[in-house]
């Protein structure tokens, strides 16, 4: 009965905390589209109101539609998309026109247009938007023309007042701050990284190859987070070039846009890193000491990087993390590691090189850091000394 109690016991706890993230994860979506959310009321409130007050359209219903379709799609692309949007009414309003006038109104009708308004769109070579938009807006032309008349220009202006509106509230009336927006976005994908990372040191101090395999799973499901981290990095710098009031972040944009590219080659070699991990467990190959620091030092180098972008300072100490981490990982290896081992310690020196790109140093000046805090690569147990010998310890740069 006992037994049975404490099982029923961690499976309530286990539930709890699973709710208590589950909250936590919508909540921050919630904070994530927020702006978005207040952007695209207004863009439509105001939208409606320039269309009918005015321009005079009596039901200006495609005005706040488009303005909308503009702000819903993926930011970083709203330019695009307001000319893909007017494009594709141009095109489905010409050719609902066209076919109306030679073949009439009907179910086959609609069917021709849409077929043909998608093929010809497609064969001129033209965005899965633009093929939509003119196949929908087609569509609105045969099967409405017959009640309503005069459909096509209000049509093709609302698409108009509509994409402009979204455009001047993104730029001009509610601009996001871009470094928050990247904040925020950035958050889950770095936090991720860290928190598998020092799952993994754990796992490498316990021999834990369950825990170690649940910290790969993880960060292997990793698509989402980095989705909306590259995604606000576009939407970022579409805002610093569109809007005035945001012109002056364009420099500090511009280390956000650099760290996309080595920030995910980070989450990929340590996929690889703790992949190898597992094997370096199942195989018993032996563990020093340093291994599991060195990848815990890696994982707080994460943490820093995280918070000195999010501040704005030069990121200082995330990189003087990083040689660390590399630093113990020269240990390891000179204490003697396997197979895996090794390819841990290759992987450990691979990462904080990207780390270290991410915070703004060149490639070139990474790859000198990390040799220089490596230390010059002493031979295996049992493997003959260099003639020259004498190979001495990597010494540990300041944590600061």
């Amino acid at each position: 009965m006992d037994i049975d109690g404490a099982r029923i016991a961690e499976a309530v706890n286990q539930l709890h905390h699973r709710g208590k993230a589950t909250l936590h994860d919508r909540l921050h979506r919630v904070r994530m589209a927020l702006g978005l959310a207040v952007q695209a009321g207004l863009a439509a409130g105001l939208s409606w109101l320039a269309a009918h007050e005015l321009l005079g359209n009596p039901q200006p219903v495609f005005a706040p539609i488009s303005a909308v379709g503009t702000l819903a799609v993926s930011v970083g692309q709203r330019f695009r998309r307001t000319i893909e949007l007017i494009v594709g009414v141009a095109v489905g309003v010409a050719l609902g026109d066209f076919l109306i006038y030679l073949l009439g109104t009907g179910a086959w009708q609609l069917g021709l247009v849409v077929t043909t308004a998608i093929i010809l769109t497609v064969f001129a070579g033209a965005s899965v938007a633009i093929v939509i938009q003119a196949a929908a807006t087609a569509v609105l032309i045969v099967t409405l023309s017959p009640q309503t008349a005069n459909l096509e220009i209000p049509r093709f202006v609302d698409a108009l007042v509509g994409g402009g509106i979204a455009l001047l509230v993104t730029a001009v009336l509610l601009p996001l701050n871009p470094l928050r927006v990247l904040n925020r976005a950035a958050r889950p994908a770095l936090d991720l990284l860290a928190a598998q990372l020092d799952v993994t040191a754990n796992g490498l101090r316990e021999r834990d190859r369950d825990k170690v395999q649940a910290a790969l799973e993880r960060l292997r499901n990793n698509k989402e987070e980095l989705a909306a981290f590259s995604e606000a990095i576009e939407g970022a710098k579409e805002t610093a070039m569109l809007s005035p009031a945001r012109w002056h972040r364009r420099d500090e944009l511009a280390h956000y846009s650099e760290a996309a590219e080595p920030i995910d080659r980070a989450m990929r070699n340590s996929g690889t890193l703790i992949r190898r991990a597992v094997t370096l467990i199942e195989d018993e190959e032996q563990i020093p000491d340093p291994m599991p620091d060195a990848v815990a030092h890696l994982a707080e180098s994460v943490r820093l990087l995280k918070h000195e972008f999010a501040v704005g300072e030069e990121p200082e100490k995330a990189r003087e993390r990083s040689l660390r981490a590399v630093s113990e990982a020269g240990r390891a290896y000179a204490e003697g590691v396997g197979f895996s081992g090794s390819v841990v310690v290759a992987q450990v020196r691979t990462a904080a090189s990207d780390l270290l790109v991410a915070s703004g140093i060149s490639q070139d000046e990474a790859n000198r850091w990390i040799r220089k805090s490596f230390g010059e690569l002493e031979p295996q147990p049992g493997q003959p000394a260099e003639p020259e010998g004498g190979a001495k310890p990597p010494t540990a740069p300041p944590i600061g």
